[in-house]
């Protein structure tokens, strides 16, 4: 197979995206590949047959006509899988070690920080106010993944092995050691009856799209230690309907939320989140992966590719993830 060019393709100006970082990157990984950053006028299209992209606009992919795969360079495809124009050839997801332990600690992170009170005693801090409230254990509590992919399993076991319950949903079947797992339409209300922690790592697809709204929040446990169940989503800013989280959490039906993806990001300066004292935002950063790492997980599949082996982790453009 004829070694091909590599085009990187980044709409960001966030210092952790910065295109030339990434170009700078591939050409250290890509063992005398050509890679370009686009745009580039002097680029001949034809010479392109692999793209490392990230948020690209509709149709900038389209004008390749000898490309042989794409890379997407974040977890989430929804933006890529919206975009008509797409071309049909293998799209592939990043799923490296770092990426996984990276969102297993934000995870861990922001279950530790309701379960053991960090708000409240926050604000005591800042109130001068010397008055712990009873601390129950982990085993008191039920964390519930929703989503079980590689992301959602490796989250679950943590927690599980910090002394939690873990519950576990998925659209189709799956069995982890020590979480219970629950699955489909089915499953979802006995799932959602278990949970304190609602924690979710789902992908964006037309069946999840606002999956997390009112009627999900009404079914998690009225009984949690906590006082009222929290949300964790740390999956994609469209799985959540946003009045309906600002709505619950000032009447009560949730007792706070950690929000890491938002339906616009940023926020503008006048959204309720950033101010609102049961909300913890942080700014898409749960899973910010190592960019040596990508780069090199993407330049070992294009080695692998033109010797003559499979693309792995591609994307199934059917169930949209």
């Amino acid at each position: 197979m004829t070694v091909g060019t590599l085009a990187v393709l980044i709409n960001s100006t966030q210092q952790n995206w910065l295109p030339e970082r990434w170009k700078a990157r591939f050409d250290a990984v890509c063992d005398g590949r050509r890679v370009v950053l686009l745009p580039n006028a002097s680029l001949d299209p034809a010479e392109v047959h692999y793209a490392a992209v990230w948020k690209p606009v509709p149709g900038d992919l389209g004008s390749f006509p000898n490309l042989r795969a794409i890379f997407n360079l974040g977890a989430g495809v929804d933006a890529l899988m919206a975009d008509n124009s797409l071309p049909n050839v293998p799209l592939v997801r990043v799923a490296v070690p770092d990426l996984t332990n990276r969102m297993t600690e934000y995870v861990v992170l922001h279950v530790l920080m309701h379960h053991r009170q960090e708000l409240y005693l926050r604000c005591s801090q800042r109130a001068k106010r010397w008055e712990p409230k009873y601390q129950w254990p982990a085993s008191a509590v039920t964390v519930g993944v929703m989503g079980l992919g590689t992301l959602g399993a490796d989250a679950a076991d943590v927690l599980r092995r910090l002394g939690f319950r873990v519950a576990g949903w998925s659209r189709s079947p799956r069995s982890i050691t020590g979480v219970e797992c629950f699955h489909g339409t089915a499953g979802m209300d006995a799932f959602l009856r278990k949970t304190d922690i609602l924690v979710s790592l789902l992908p964006l697809t037309p069946d999840t799209n606002g999956i997390l709204n009112r009627e999900v929040f009404t079914k998690l446990n009225r009984t949690s230690p906590l006082g009222a169940p929290v949300l964790i989503n740390a999956g994609r800013g469209a799985l959540q309907n946003e009045a309906d989280i600002l709505a619950c959490l000032d009447d009560g039906t949730l007792g706070a939320a950690s929000l890491d993806v938002f339906v616009q990001e940023p926020q503008p300066a006048d959204s309720r989140f950033w101010t609102h004292p049961k909300v913890v935002l942080t700014p898409h950063n749960a899973a910010d992966t190592d960019a040596d790492a990508i780069s090199a997980y993407v330049a070992e599949q294009i080695a692998r590719f033109e010797a003559g082996g499979a693309l792995e982790n591609v994307v199934d453009r059917r169930r949209g993830y």
